[in-house]
């Protein structure tokens, strides 16, 4: 399969991996929450699709698993975390939602991210993270 990696790690660069994503997803969180203050309403959207990107990442390394692109990410999510139901189809359609408001806010000449699409991008990616942080925590107990 083009664009997917699956990685024979071991279970030490799994878990540093896995934290060193989820680190940098709570870092863009953080980076959306003050871009929305700061009224930056198309960078709080890119930053709240990246922090929902790098927890979803965070969790695919410790399954071995890591996509080259942003759609490998999204397929391997779906597959291997709401077709199992270790996260809930409404995270699964987060996600994807925050996918397509970055890439209009992204790539859109003429897009526009209203106050009420940037709050909403933020909460759900306060949301999707606090998801991938459960579902993380266990995943790392299950590799010991």
């Amino acid at each position: 399969m083009t664009g997917f990696s699956f990685m024979e790690l071991t279970r030490e660069d799994k878990i540093a991996l896995s934290d060193l994503r989820y680190k940098k997803s709570l870092e863009m969180l953080d980076d959306a929450v003050h871009n929305l203050k700061s009224k930056r309403y198309k960078t709080a959207a890119n930053r709240s699709y990246y922090s929902a990107f790098h927890a979803a990442r965070s969790l695919l390394i410790l399954k071995g698993i890591d996509p080259a692109k942003h759609d490998g990410v999204k397929t391997m999510f779906s597959l291997h975390f709401i077709k199992s139901r270790l996260i809930s189809l409404e995270n699964g359609k987060i996600y994807q939602k925050l996918m397509s408001l970055r890439n209009e806010a992204d790539y859109d000449d003429f897009s526009e991210v209203s106050v009420a699409e940037s709050e909403k991008a933020v909460k759900d990616a306060k949301k999707f993270i606090k998801s991938t942080g459960a579902v993380r925590k266990k995943l790392k107990n299950d590799l010991e």
